[in-house]
């Protein structure tokens, strides 16, 4: 009995205070890897959950578009393609800043791309051909440009655009997809442009890493052989990707002029909506105004006497920390401001853009040396900063732009808009050309480059007063007259377009 009654004891004692912290520490260390791995599968939970809403195939067209042919040669041929006009072509900055205004015009074109995928289906599809065209178009361009020696300027300028059309087409064709499921599914829309954009600075983080390596190994003209991957990737989605054919091929090419004359009205009548032409006029001058000064920049890094002289391959790991940064602004607009009303968040992210610039302007008169700090150090840090901000003022535009699409004609109106920003990004391009060249920034003279950039600067801090032009609205608003969309909606012709979303009514009701 004894025995019992002491085995009784040792059971109901109390665990001792070494015991508890123990079990605290444990369950303290558990929490930690709990919430280390919930960080780290949140991404995933995050594309499962944009799956599960929209079709797969949607979004692995967006991680192809946007994160290879977009972001990777974005940015990888900018980087090559600068090395190949002032070493081999031997080009002056300010011609340089023409030059590149032209590969633009794809992208001006793209309202045409638009029309033709909304418009004219091939063989009954209208999205999967565009994918094969844009990958055909930018694999020769790029072959050729790599592989035929020392190009005419005219010939190497033909391929520039001709991979920039690969780019523009492909862009058009992902963009209908985007402007659809954020008209469709407003709540996402945000989520959809994060997706994009994190996409995007995910390739042009891989593009800027191996561009300046790719230089110095290939030369200039070698490294654009590289350009020929994507393009080739694109080809493959045009044929793997999911989408309906047409059943009737022979009444869809009757329906084509109709689609136009649709098409042509719908944007007409939205355009003349205050609601949709005020902000596509900010966007425009909010990227007009502007000037780019990359070049004079770019030609006053490399050089070895009034310069830094930075190598190539700095050169590429200084753009690549800007893509690492591109991507946490990514995360700052998901996390903290995708609920903010549009004109709040573009006024503010418009202001830190026109006061980052000054960084520019300190680097180039050389302050940051009588700071103490180095050249590196001061580069990267301006960099990161500047990215981060411009990727928060760029991505709620784009959101507005797909808020401004009527449903029926989304394509091709989303496909204007973007028209718009490509028109001022040339306007940038030029201007900030013409600039240089009447302050006579060369090829060896920089004594003036310090004078583009703060001219640069005053005019990005003069939009400020353009801010009216922007609505007043939350990024999940509908911003165009409710008619209007369903006027566009219930008249609009048959759209047989990709799988994008759970349930489309309009095709089964077709089929």
């Amino acid at each position: 009995m004894e025995s019992l009654e002491n085995q009784e004891l040792i059971v109901e004692k109390p665990p001792s205070i070494s015991s508890l912290k123990q079990n605290d520490h444990d369950l303290q260390v558990t929490a930690k890897r709990t919430k280390l791995l919930s960080v780290f599968l949140e991404p995933f939970q995050w594309l499962q959950m944009l799956s599960s809403q929209l079709n797969s195939t949607f979004i692995f067209g967006i991680i192809l578009v946007y994160g290879l042919s977009q972001g990777f040669s974005g940015s990888f041929s900018k980087v090559v393609t600068d090395y190949y006009w002032k070493d081999v072509q031997k080009v002056q900055p300010s011609v340089v800043q023409i030059y590149i205004g032209l590969c633009y015009l794809p992208s001006v074109m793209k309202p045409i791309w638009g029309l033709f995928t909304d418009a004219f289906p091939i063989k009954g599809y209208h999205r999967r051909p565009y994918f094969v065209i844009a990958g055909v178009a930018g694999c020769v361009s790029a072959l050729m440009f790599s592989l035929l020696g020392k190009l005419p300027i005219a010939i190497a300028l033909a391929c520039s655009v001709g991979i920039s059309a690969g780019i523009a087409i492909a862009d058009v064709v992902i963009d209908a997809c985007i402007a659809r499921n954020s008209i469709e599914i407003r709540a996402l829309a945000p989520d959809m442009q994060s997706l994009c954009g994190f996409c995007s600075a995910a390739g042009s983080l891989i593009g800027y890493a191996v561009s300046g390596f790719s230089v110095n190994h290939l030369g200039p003209q070698g490294a654009l052989g590289v350009l020929a991957i994507p393009p080739v990737l694109l080809i493959v989605l045009g044929f793997v990707i999911y989408e309906t054919r047409s059943a009737n091929i022979r009444s869809e090419k009757k329906k084509v002029m109709e689609n136009v004359e649709f098409t042509t009205k719908g944007m007409y009548k939205s355009m003349k909506c205050p609601q949709v032409w005020k902000p596509s006029l900010y966007m425009y001058l909010s990227l007009a105004v502007s000037i780019s000064t990359h070049e004079g920049q770019f030609y006053w890094y490399t050089d070895p006497k009034a310069g830094p002289a930075f190598s190539q391959e700095f050169v590429g790991l200084i753009y690549a920390l800007g893509a690492v940064a591109s991507m946490i602004g990514v995360l700052i607009y998901h996390k903290t401001l995708k609920d903010y009303p549009l004109r709040n968040l573009l006024f503010s992210a418009q202001l830190l853009y026109g006061i980052s610039g000054m960084l520019d302007l300190i680097f180039i008169l050389r302050w940051n040396l009588a700071l103490g700090i180095p050249d590196s150090f001061f580069v990267i840090t301006e960099q990161c900063v500047s990215h981060i901000i411009s990727k928060i003022r760029w991505i709620p535009m784009i959101v507005l732009s797909t808020r401004l699409c009527p449903i029926g004609i989304e394509g091709t109106f989303f496909a204007l808009l973007m028209c718009i920003d490509s028109i001022g990004s040339l306007t940038s391009k030029w201007g900030g050309g013409i600039v240089l060249h009447l302050l006579h920034v060369t090829r060896t003279d920089f004594t003036n480059l310090w004078l583009v950039i703060l001219i640069r600067n005053i005019l990005r801090l003069a939009t400020l007063g353009l801010i009216f032009l922007v609505p007043k609205a939350d990024q999940s608003d509908e911003l165009i007259p409710v008619d209007l969309l369903r006027k566009n909606s219930d008249t609009s012709t048959d759209d047989e377009g990709l799988q994008l979303v759970t349930i489309n009514e309009k095709n089964q009701e077709v089929a």
